[in-house]
């Protein structure tokens, strides 16, 4: 049984049954037996679908949106924010649909007709992450059903909910049985699954070592892996910046979802002449965050979703103490509710870059701030890690940004934004941040395989 604790009240919100390794096969069946049907849909008909479950998803939408809270502590405001941004992202990936999964016709040979088909590959597993247990799970399920494919989603145990959310929209919108299925189950099970020979591709969103895990239960199959992993998303802001703008979208990039996003903010290098001004407007935004109920109007830090995630985050900020760093916005300071797993915003300005905190992936409402004397250390800061998700750069110079940004070893660069992704451009990263490509239609293509069509239309005389 798996058993779902609201991380505020810390009170049991749901218990579901475990799939049983018995049940596999039954599962995996199913949606092979889905997809050979719909794979012979034409996209304009895998369009319509997706039209209509994004419908029925926004009708649940505020339910939806309160099981998010629930399960892992997102203030209620912005759970209603990722319903939103799903079927944004929704709607753009069946707006290119037609066009990015078209056979791609080659220049005219005489005798000859040659084209280029994209074929779904079969029953996608889709492994998705807790923290935007929405936008994570979307940029997969979505894209797969596009293309052809069948999918099973196994969600993350803190938000099991919002897996069964997608099938109850797809089935409210007519989707065959089996097409988008949700199963819970643990890790042995989810390692059976992966290695059943009609899973065609498994999509994984998660930790660097579950990133290995998957990686290896998918060995030795031949199938393809989307990884997205970890990151330690730097920022770099410019003495030519706005000022204002820097600060404000910085501290969002670093709070938003208590810190809990995968390509928010969390290490900041700052121009050395301006420096002391950011860090004391920073830790002036930073102090007026309120920890409360997430279901509360005024609450803008909602509680972390696993209860040992404030132990580790104390942990890296007496690290980067120890080492040389100055705390200038104390954890300590904040008034904490009385139940909950909150970890209050905690800033360290001149956080060394070997420290703890500048290295490793916090993911929680802490961050490091150390200042840079020019383009030239930036660049060598912001790539001391062993990861490659996102970047930005805060500056009014484009050219200052793309010669920056060129130098990043990340798989996207940000200039004035961060902590976002346009499905118009391909989610991918490098490092050990994963491979793959979501969105775009490089997401779509990713989800396909290539067909040549070499076709003699003469003989030779």
């Amino acid at each position: 049984m798996l058993t779902v604790v609201n991380p505020f009240t810390e009170s049991v919100e749901v218990e579901l049954p475990l799939l049983a390794a018995g049940e596999v096969e039954g599962v995996v069946r199913k949606g092979r037996d889905a997809f050979e049907a719909w794979r012979r849909e034409p996209v304009a008909a895998r369009v319509a679908l997706c039209h209509k479950f994004m419908a029925a998803f926004e009708k649940s939408g505020e339910q939806i949106s309160r099981d998010i809270t629930r399960q892992m502590g997102k203030p209620l405001g912005q759970s209603r924010n990722e319903v939103a941004g799903t079927l944004d992202r929704a709607r753009y990936m069946a707006s290119i649909a037609e066009q990015a999964l078209a056979d791609e016709y080659l220049p005219e040979k005489p005798g000859f007709t040659r084209y280029i088909r994209h074929e779904p590959l079969g029953v996608i597993l889709d492994v998705a992450a807790w923290n935007y247990p929405l936008l994570i799970a979307v940029n997969v399920v979505v894209p797969a059903v596009l293309a052809g494919n069948a999918l099973i989603i196994k969600h993350s145990s803190k938000t099991p909910l919002c897996g069964q959310a997608f099938v109850d929209a797809f089935s409210a919108a007519g989707a065959p049985e089996g097409l988008v299925q949700h199963v819970v189950a643990g890790h042995a099970v989810t390692e059976a699954i992966i290695q059943h020979p009609d899973i065609a591709h498994v999509s994984f969103t998660g930790s660097v070592a579950g990133g290995h895990e998957v990686a290896r239960s998918a060995a030795g199959r031949f199938i393809d892996v989307g990884l997205e992993l970890g990151g330690k998303d730097p920022a770099y802001v410019c003495a030519d910046a706005d000022f204002e703008y820097a600060v404000d979208n910085c501290v969002d990039g670093v709070f938003y979802n208590a810190g809990q996003s995968c390509c928010g903010v969390e290490r900041i290098y700052v121009e050395r002449s301006i420096y002391s001004a950011f860090v004391d407007a920073f830790a002036d935004l930073a102090r007026a965050y309120v920890l409360g109920d997430p279901t509360a109007d005024g609450t803008t830090l909602g509680p972390m979703a696993s209860k040992r995630a404030p132990t580790f985050l104390a942990g890296q900020v007496e690290d980067a103490l120890c080492r040389g760093g100055r705390l200038v916005v104390d954890p300590a300071s904040f008034k904490r509710p009385a139940s909950g797993w909150f970890s209050a915003p905690a800033v360290v300005a001149d956080a060394p870059q070997d420290s703890s905190l500048m290295q490793e992936e916090s993911f929680g409402p802490v961050v490091g701030i150390l200042p840079v004397s020019n383009d030239e250390e930036a660049v060598r800061l912001m790539n001391d890690s062993p990861y490659g998700l996102t970047a930005s750069i805060w500056t009014t110079d484009l050219d200052r940004a793309v010669r920056v940004g060129e130098r990043i070893e990340t798989g996207t660069f940000y200039m004035n934004r961060c902590d976002f992704l346009d499905p118009a451009l391909p989610w991918c990263g490098v490092k050990d941040t994963g491979c793959g490509a979501t969105l775009s239609h490089y997401g779509l293509h990713h989800l396909t395989r290539l067909k040549s069509m070499h076709l003699r239309t003469e003989l030779p005389k």
